[in-house]
């Protein structure tokens, strides 16, 4: 990406915290003059917030990059952390999860009661003869014993890797030969738009074709719940049904120490082609991170607040902001089963108003989707127990942003918008909501103790008012340690590019405003060259959005034989705009509409009016295949899409 962005957002909208909420945030303005004195004290400061079974001495070891140490000489337990030592505090009574299925039925579990449980599948875990260092894989719904498992795992020191329970049988074997899993924990089935999706049998599918291949399997157990009481094959002596053996397991473990560079788990990026890439984190740096920014980001007050965050533990979002952080806070928070919109469209909203959610943080793709059913849904529920709200997973356009903020935040709750990675594994990127004058659109600063920058090719600064490509500077408690297995890969991927500055490439493009807040531009792959031009996705999509007929809209560049290449939208429309006019029309008025908000360069050659966008099961829009789409290609591998059929209705639509 050259240093100069053709068109930069001109947004001019401010939001400064309510004095109130200022007032009392979590997150003050001394924690960035504090990290900027001395790094390692500050967090080294951090990780005491945690309990240590042997206190570390040294902060970071950074004498072999990229390849870093945090805390390594101290030793704790993960687990211990996110429960017994709040259990000891005088915190057993607390709600840990209000957990909602997707049928309407519903659970709330203490901070007693799911550290009882934990002990009890740690010892059963045991009782099968898993420890430290053994990998499990878990596949899941979203249910009290996905956390129970993952925390257990923890407990004993050995490895989680947790695939998503959308992800098919093929994607799950290549993720348990990869880990080489032990253990798999699983359910009958679990609840998903009105039906039982089925878990278990692809457990099943997967073990089996792993087991007529020539290498050995690994696989020694199958731990089931039974969830969805849909009927299940059964193999002796490998199979066991989890109320079987954990109900009557003794509730008594006690927790050991591990070092802080144990491995905690194995989390495998979606959209893998070819080996999997098992990304590796692991414990004391991980655990450091993810409780520092849940505290002061999402401004955590664990006896008055309710938490929520939307994530499947499927992906990093619900490890980090889920399982980890606002457990290790002693914090409560909401776990729901379904999708947004099952069984009803304002499900999500009936939820926050039932528990009463105080922070609420999501992904841009469901505010747009809520954004394109309107603010009906919502009339019939009080949201005004929101004060803090959040975004999650890719840029958000600034009309999602003030949407978000005026109709779910009443004019008042500040935004957080959150920039990291499966690989970061915590938040990099993100205002401080008690200090930070919010623009919306933009993920604005670093964090205290991250080292940020955009720079071009060269890996030179580019300035103020200039794009380029965004770069960690400084290695950070929560990183990466490694891809598992794979450690040359790991280099390549994502050190090699500035290797001789030590910086860590994130791959995605950005540009620093005129106050150097950090604009994200989305991936660079997805950055288009027009007649010599630079065009980033993100600023067209942006200004799509933007209009007022337009309810989501996604952008590829599309080989051209005169340009090189053509700016392509596919875009859907408000339901109250698809009534009143034709989609024709609105396709040329949204075409005229990106000339005059960026520049005759960035009008879409081709807008195409679809009903839906082709996205993963983690809400994130796959452009690969409508550049196939766009090119006149046969569309690429489906399977790790939500809908696998929507590319079939997009096909037909653009005909």
């Amino acid at each position: 990406m050259s240093s100069q962005i053709d068109h930069l957002l001109n947004e001019d909208r401010r939001f400064a915290p309510p004095a109130d909420f200022a007032a009392n945030a979590v997150g003050t303005a001394d924690l960035y003059s504090r990290a900027s004195e001395d790094r390692d004290a500050f967090w080294a400061e951090q990780a005491r917030q945690l309990h240590w079974h042997r206190p570390f001495t040294e902060v970071l070891d950074w004498t072999n990059p990229p390849f870093a140490q945090w805390f390594a000489d101290g030793a704790l337990n993960v687990a211990y952390n996110c429960l017994d030592r709040h259990v000891e505090a005088g915190y057993g009574d607390r709600v840990a999860l209000l957990w909602e299925g997707e049928p309407g039925d519903q659970r709330q579990v203490t901070y007693a009661e799911l550290t009882a449980e934990v002990k009890r599948v740690a010892n059963v875990m045991e009782g099968l003869g898993i420890g430290q260092g053994d990998r499990v894989a878990i596949y899941l719904p979203m249910i009290p014993e996905a956390i129970a498992a993952m925390l257990a795992v923890a407990r004993i020191g050995a490895v989680h890797s947790v695939v998503f329970g959308g992800f098919s049988a093929d994607s799950l074997r290549s993720r348990i030969d990869d880990a080489g899993a032990r253990l798999v924990i699983t359910a009958d089935g679990g609840y998903r738009k009105g039906k039982v999706s089925p878990l278990k049998p692809a457990v099943d599918q997967a073990l089996a074709a792993a087991s007529n291949r020539s290498e050995q399997e690994t696989v020694e157990h199958v731990l089931v719940v039974k969830r969805g009481g849909n009927r299940v094959k059964w193999v002796e002596d490998r199979d066991i049904w989890w109320h079987d053996v954990v109900p009557q397991a003794s509730p008594e473990h006690e927790a050991q120490a591990f070092p802080a560079e144990n491995p905690l788990f194995i989390l495998y990026t979606s959209g893998t082609t070819g080996k999997p890439k098992g990304i590796l984190h692991t414990s004391g740096g991980y655990l450091t991170q993810a409780a520092f920014t849940n505290r002061v980001v999402h401004d955590i007050r664990p006896e008055s607040d309710v938490f929520w965050c939307t994530a499947d533990i499927g992906w990093i979002t619900g490890h980090s902001y889920v399982a980890y952080g606002p457990l290790a806070n002693g914090a409560t928070q909401v776990l729901y089963e379904g999708t947004p919109d099952s069984p009803h469209p304002a499900r999500w909203w009936e939820l926050v108003e039932k528990y009463g959610v105080t922070i609420l943080y999501t992904a841009p793709t469901a505010i747009r989707s809520f954004m394109k059913t309107g603010r009906s849904a919502l009339e019939n529920y009080d949201l005004s127990s929101i004060r803090l709200l959040g975004s999650v997973g890719e840029p958000i356009n600034p009309e999602a942003w003030m949407w978000y903020h005026d109709v779910i935040g009443g004019h008042v709750a500040p935004i957080v918008d959150t920039w990291w990675q499966t690989e970061t594994g915590a938040i990099m990127i993100s205002a401080l909501p008690g200090v930070t004058a919010l623009k919306p659109g933009s993920a604005q600063v670093p964090i205290p103790g991250i080292g940020v920058d955009v720079v071009d090719e060269s890996g030179e600064h580019v300035g103020n008012g200039n794009g380029g490509l965004l770069v960690l500077t400084e290695p950070w408690p929560s990183m990466l340690r490694g891809i598992w297995g794979d450690p040359e890969r790991f280099v390549e991927t994502y050190w090699e590019k500035f290797r001789d500055r030590g910086y860590y490439f994130a791959g995605d493009g950005a540009r620093l405003d005129d106050d150097g807040d950090v604009w994200l531009l989305g991936r660079v792959d997805d950055v288009m060259n027009v007649s010599g031009h630079r065009l980033s996705t993100t600023e067209i999509e942006s200004a799509l959005v933007a209009h007022e007929a337009t309810a989501e809209a996604a952008v590829v560049g599309a080989a051209d034989e005169t340009t090189g290449q053509a700016v392509v939208a596919f875009v859907i429309l408000k339901e109250s705009f698809l009534r009143a006019h034709s989609p024709e029309g609105l396709a040329q008025q949204l075409r005229l509409w990106v000339g005059e908000q960026i520049g005759p360069i960035a009008r879409p050659r081709d807008i195409y009016i679809v009903s839906e966008l082709p996205k993963t099961r983690s809400g994130k829009i796959m452009r690969r295949l409508l550049r196939d789409v766009a090119e006149g290609r046969d569309v690429g591998d489906t399977t790790t899409l939500a809908d696998t059929a929507v590319m079939s209705v997009i096909s037909a639509q653009v005909r």
